[in-house]
């Protein structure tokens, strides 16, 4: 995750897990020594306090581990027994895990166009998009924001719609108070290095407030067993290993001030750029800490690969979540969605850019980040 920024001093890394590590060496390689002699490395004591801390954080029933981020959306798909010639809203500017476990089931994914101000999925686009088929929606909290949660409820009840969060962006980010992943039916959250909540390596979880549902996904990741060498259920494995959970045990316990770190750099992102017209900064409200986690700071610029090209030749480094949106990609060229089905989204799709953006970013990094761009 961290990329060596060559002879360039001046340049920024798009995200720095070396430092992150580095900070916390001692504690982290304490962990991995007293998990790895324990020889209890799956399903272990380490899993158990995870899953019953990550509850507690977000204020929530139960969290059932799993393998990562994708195994938790796709397993939460298997419970609600989708299928074929089932549709479920997604919106149109997501990560394609968002919609793979609905793909593997044979459901289908319905695009629905983003807002231009959050980038979030616009439920007025929303209510043309519903069919007698639609039987659910997975808004996605994307780049760390909360969504409107009371709209997106009482939209999802009017219409009778399950709903599963995609959390996998917004670890602690709160809609009135209330985590993100504790609104809908289950809500699904990723651990990848680089998230707010990473692990040290693949791992994910799934938020739910019905047992009977929690009971059901804790067999499907475990081969749909309760008692060794008993199948009730035919499921698969996607366990997250005791290693993975020694560490985010660890790193839960600095989420909240990880957070509060990325919203200052937000807050310094957002301030530095005020005035330019060459790029537009992402709305928030900075009123409102909670409501955004800034796993992603994404700006727009019309000129958009011109300006990537001249920040990453003075070493900084940036992305773009995401150049293509999920109905446009050639994996899904069978759904026949024409150019113009999701306008804001593909338009969004060409102006987006993701800049650096990690807890322990200095004020000095982003300050450098700002006046490049203001050089562009």
């Amino acid at each position: 995750m961290t990329t060596d920024l060559g002879k360039n001093k001046n340049g920024v890394p798009f995200v720095d897990l070396r430092l992150q590590y580095e900070n916390h060496r001692e504690i982290f390689e304490e962990a991995l020594t007293t998990t790895a002699s324990s020889t209890q490395y799956i399903m272990g004591p380490e899993v158990t306090k995870f899953e019953k801390s990550f509850a507690d954080f977000l204020g929530t029933g139960k969290v059932v581990s799993v393998a990562s981020g994708t195994d938790a959306l796709r397993l939460s798909c298997l419970a609600l027994d989708l299928g074929p010639g089932d549709e479920v809203l997604v919106p149109a500017n997501t990560f394609i895990a968002s919609i793979l476990g609905l793909c593997e089931l044979g459901a289908q994914p319905v695009p629905v166009d983003v807002d231009p101000k959050t980038f979030l999925m616009d439920l007025t686009d929303a209510e043309h998009r519903i069919t007698s088929k639609t039987k659910g929606m997975i808004p996605v909290h994307l780049y760390g924001q909360a969504l409107n949660m009371d709209s997106l409820m009482d939209f999802a009840q009017r219409h009778e719609l399950f709903m599963i969060e995609d959390a996998c962006q917004a670890h602690g980010a709160e809609w009135n108070g209330k985590r993100t992943g504790t609104f809908g039916a289950l809500g699904c959250f990723s651990f990848f290095p680089s998230k707010n909540l990473g692990a040290f390596g693949d791992g994910g979880a799934i938020a739910t407030n019905d047992l009977s549902l929690a009971k059901k996904i804790s067999m499907l990741r475990n081969y749909g067993s309760v008692q060794k060498y008993t199948h009730e259920l035919p499921g698969t494995n996607s366990r997250l290993d005791s290693i993975q959970a020694a560490m985010l045990n660890i790193k839960l316990m600095f989420l909240d001030e990880w957070n509060r770190r990325r919203f200052h750099a937000a807050c310094r992102y957002s301030d530095g750029l005020k005035g330019l017209t060459s790029v537009l900064a992402p709305f928030f409200d900075p009123s409102r800490p909670n409501n955004h986690v800034f796993h992603l700071f994404v700006i727009q610029c019309e000129r958009r690969d011109q300006l990537q090209k001249f920040l990453g030749d003075r070493g900084i480094q940036t992305g773009v979540h995401y150049p293509i949106p999920i109905h446009q990609h050639e994996a899904f060229a069978s759904w026949d969605y024409p150019k113009g089905t999701c306008p804001i989204a593909e338009e969004l799709a060409t102006r987006i850019l993701s800049l650096p953006m990690f807890p322990e970013i200095t004020d000095e990094q982003v300050d450098i980040v700002v006046n490049a761009i203001k050089k562009f």
